[in-house]
């Protein structure tokens, strides 16, 4: 999969990630793209270690939407206690 195809997929998961996690995050539309691409690379590693996946096998839709609501869990925590 190439640059624009990544993007896409990360647009795809970041806004879902974002209609399922409860409450408001002020993201725009790249911080929306970067959540779903490292939602996504979250949940390949985890499941490489888990052993769900084989190196080099990418992360699944579901798999990468809970690893960008994970991200989002996070984020909402740390800025929270920051103000």
């Amino acid at each position: 999969m190439g640059v624009v195809g990544t993007i896409f997929v990360g647009l795809v998961v970041g806004i879902v990630a974002r209609a399922l996690h409860p409450g408001r995050q002020s993201m725009g539309v790249i911080m929306t793209i970067v959540l779903g691409i490292a939602g996504s690379l979250l949940a390949k590693y985890v499941g490489q270690m888990l052993h769900f996946y084989q190196a080099g096998q990418s992360a699944g839709w579901i798999a990468s939407i809970l690893g960008a609501i994970v991200l989002l869990v996070i984020y909402g925590a740390v800025a929270r206690r920051a103000s």
